[in-house]
């Protein structure tokens, strides 16, 4: 999912070299979704892990 969020980002940075507005934003808004679902999953995965130790 971080690999995702990774090409999202990679996107909004070439739309915005281009000038399309529209494309950029739509995906920086992706890749920022993608990362916060990714930080949360890893947190929990790191809560139960110890949690299970």
């Amino acid at each position: 999912m971080l690999t995702w969020a990774l090409i999202f980002f990679i996107v909004a940075i070439i739309a915005a070299l281009f000038g399309f507005k529209g494309i950029e934003s739509a995906a920086t808004k992706i890749a920022k979704v993608l990362f916060f679902i990714f930080l949360v999953l890893f947190i929990i995965s790191v809560i139960t892990g110890l949690a299970n130790q």
